[in-house]
């Protein structure tokens, strides 16, 4: 079955005997985290329906669009279904099959050979979230490679800048509890894609709105969620910060601050006024973030005023796309001051909201053991996973990669240069995946991992407060297996101790489950029937009464820990790295900001290879506003040549007013096979870092435009891939 049709009868309660039911939960890396039940035949095994959960609080019942073609992905014909040994040139994908104790013993024998050359800091391990299960996310590999005294990576292509810009402010994430946001009445999306990238909270804003609820869209682009929004403000990329100094400044002018809120639950609201009036006037802001001085008047009058305008308070759905560039941590940090000052976390639902990761108290460190880590190991930024393999970082080489959960060829900055890395002869390559990716096709060994629906697994979230459990509803596809048993069958020919990889997953769930406040009594006979929310009243509103869990107790809108590390303690405006307003010399040349968010029918890399959702995503595109395409020459339909020093991608443009002048967008990595000329917008991203946190910055990213032809003509057809004549491919920051 290819996953597209329905055979289920409109009544659940009639299945045919042969059919049974198991509930289970979406594993990629989005807030909604979705229970789903897949229906499976007894007598073939095979999995005939998979649809949402209907019993699900949160998610009640309905995927989106990626997920409901799941079973396309499950039997998908490129399944990688036994281990593999290359026979060919690296990046050609060719192979040949071997068994599971030879993948095994070459991979053991390699280690132990670089180690005893190079020492265990030669082997690197990369991976990230391309399951958010609790065991396949993180447990017996981290165990592994730390036990062995591998260099430990650093997993901050997401979201650290933002938790560092939170933790500032908050000492927490910005949470909330999702489901109490319908009682908001003004609701900003603030570099969120919520209609896309959070389906279920994007129906909940709807509720609001329904209920009288003003959404705004705060985004350089018009994405989905701006054009089905009350109000789009097309802010210039990288400058939020500003805007929300801005609005402080705004606040303060007009005394429209809750001075009570700041008086009982903050430190420094004084210091900040101090700035925000002196240093934020509304013209200067208007001047760097490209939004006019009326628009920025009238969004702080409706945020700080929305319980008398629109009665209720307001809440700023924060999103990761805010974070990814040079100032991206302090962003986060002074949106998150807001509301403080208007005193809008005294209510259920409201406030400011990026991730409810935080509220669950798993013991993670139960599972992955950190203790192993031997002293002094170097830790490796995964940003800067080029860097690491062209031996560019302080210590040995990388002699030995070991990719899962991850396929840093198509997603990973500097994209080039990472192939380039890949590419090396003597770099032993280990992935782990389930499909011949753009990286496995550089691999030495590449070994078939299993599918959400074959292996067992524990699920938080960070768009709900639920605890789910996935139940495996068919056996592994061929020879398939979970990271998990990969990782007990290495330790094991390693000859690592026992008790670090013998527990099975249940026992590492339950471990893991264990807990106080909001897990206690929470059991994995519990979850495994269906979601269970954490032990949170209901609604729940954690800074209500501050108790923030910062040095102070309170909101650090002044933070003496900044001021001890020798930063500015107060929040502030950092411009990104490339900046035209600051880098005019390089805008000179690469005039326009490049945006590379998730298509909608892909996640990050995901589902590309699903020919029903490639079909849906058509063709890379670049949308282009018509007053940069008219000065190039460029219509839509036309094929652009997208560059800039690090390299360079083709796509199709669009010519529209879905971005603002200055700035272009392009969707979706795509891979190397299905890309026009083999790579996609990361040949042109830098592996330069956030402010704070070590974040990537994939959208600050100054580039030029050409239509195809004009692009051939001056570059020449025969031209080094991803290199425009005459410069390096390094960084401007570099």
């Amino acid at each position: 079955m290819d996953g597209t049709k329905n055979p289920l009868p409109q009544e659940q309660n009639s299945l045919p005997e042969e059919w049974v039911q198991i509930k289970g939960v979406c594993p990629h890396d989005c807030p909604d985290t979705c229970g789903w039940v897949v229906t499976v035949d007894r007598r073939t095994g095979r999995a005939v329906d998979l649809r949402g959960d209907p019993d699900h609080p949160f998610t009640r019942g309905f995927l989106c669009q990626k997920v409901a073609r799941y079973l396309e992905r499950v039997y998908h014909r490129d399944r990688l279904l036994y281990p593999l040994e290359r026979v060919g040139p690296k990046g050609a994908g060719q192979f040949r099959r071997i068994s599971w104790p030879e993948a095994i013993a070459q991979i053991a024998d390699r280690f132990r050979t670089i180690i005893a050359q190079d020492g265990p800091q030669a082997i690197l391990p990369y991976s990230y979230a391309g399951t958010m299960g609790k065991l396949m996310y993180g447990s017996i590999d981290r165990r592994f490679f730390h036990r062995l005294g591998a260099s430990v990576l650093a997993r901050t292509i997401c979201s650290t800048a933002g938790e560092e810009g939170c933790n500032i402010t908050l000492g927490t994430r910005a949470m909330i509890d999702p489901e109490a946001a319908v009682h908001c009445r003004y609701i900003i999306n603030w570099g969120s894609n919520t209609a896309v990238t959070n389906v279920h909270f994007w129906r909940i804003e709807h509720e609001a709105r329904r209920q009288g609820a003003r959404i705004v869209t705060i985004d350089p682009y018009r994405s989905p969620t701006a054009a089905r929004s009350d109000w789009w403000l097309p802010i210039r990329p990288g400058t939020d910060a500003a805007l929300a100094l801005g609005l402080m400044h705004i606040i303060f002018r007009e005394n429209w601050q809750d001075a009570d809120y700041l008086q009982r639950y903050c430190v420094g609201a004084e210091a900040l006024r101090e700035r925000v009036l002196r240093d934020y006037p509304v013209e200067r802001v208007s001047h760097i973030t490209g939004l006019p001085v009326a628009n920025i008047e009238q969004l702080a009058r409706e945020y700080a005023c929305a319980r008398s305008v629109f009665g209720g308070p307001a809440l700023i759905r924060l999103n990761y796309g805010v974070q990814r560039h040079g100032g991206g941590a302090m962003a986060v940090r002074a949106i998150t001051c807001l509301p403080a000052l208007t005193g809008d976390w005294r209510y259920p639902g409201a406030g400011a909201f990026l991730s409810t990761s935080k509220a669950y108290g798993f013991d993670d460190t139960a599972l992955t053991r950190p203790d192993l880590i031997p002293p002094g190991t170097r830790v490796i930024n995964m940003v800067q996973l080029a860097e690491a393999l062209l031996g560019e970082l302080e210590g040995p080489p990388i002699r030995a990669l070991f990719v899962y959960n991850a396929n840093p060829a198509t997603v990973c900055p500097d994209q080039n240069r990472v192939r380039a890395g890949l590419a090396r002869e003597d770099l032993f390559t280990v992935v782990h995946d389930l499909f011949l990716t753009d990286t496995a096709a550089y691999a030495d060994i590449v070994l078939p991992a299993t599918s959400q629906l074959e292996h067992f697994d524990l699920h938080s979230s960070y768009g709900h407060l639920y605890v789910q459990a996935n139940n495996p509803a068919i056996a592994p596809l061929g020879e398939a297996k979970p990271n998990t048993e990969v990782f007990r069958l290495l330790a094991q020919a390693m000859g690592l101790e026992e008790q670090l990889w013998a527990d099975d997953d249940e026992t590492l769930a339950a471990l893991c489950l264990h807990g106080r406040g909001p897990l206690e009594g929470i059991t994995l006979a519990a979850v495994r029937s269906g979601p269970v929310r954490l032990n949170l009243p209901r609604p729940w509103a954690p800074f209500a009464e501050g108790k923030f869990p910062t040095p102070s107790g309170k909101c650090e809108l002044y933070s003496e820990r900044e001021a001890r590390a020798g930063r500015d303690p107060l929040p502030h405006y950092v411009p990104p790295h490339e900046d035209p307003q600051t880098r005019p010399d390089l805008a000179a040349r690469y005039p326009l900001q490049l945006l590379s968010p998730p298509a909608p029918s892909f996640l990050n890399s995901t589902f590309v290879n699903v020919d029903s959702l490639r079909q849906q995503a058509g063709e890379p595109t670049l949308e282009i506003h018509p007053q940069d395409a008219e000065s190039r020459q460029i219509r839509t339909g036309d094929w652009v040549v997208i560059f800039n020093d690090r390299g360079r991608f083709r796509a199709k443009a669009k010519v529209g007013p879905t971005v603002r002048p200055g700035v272009v967008v392009s969707l979706g990595n795509w891979w190397k096979r299905y890309a026009p000329d083999g790579a996609n917008s990361n040949a042109t991203t830098s592996t330069a870092l956030s402010d704070l946190g070590g974040g990537a910055t994939f959208f600050d990213n100054l580039v030029e435009v050409r239509r195809a032809e004009e692009a051939e003509q001056r570059v020449g057809p025969g031209a080094k891939q991803g290199v425009s004549p005459g410069v390096g491919s390094r960084s401007p920051e570099s």
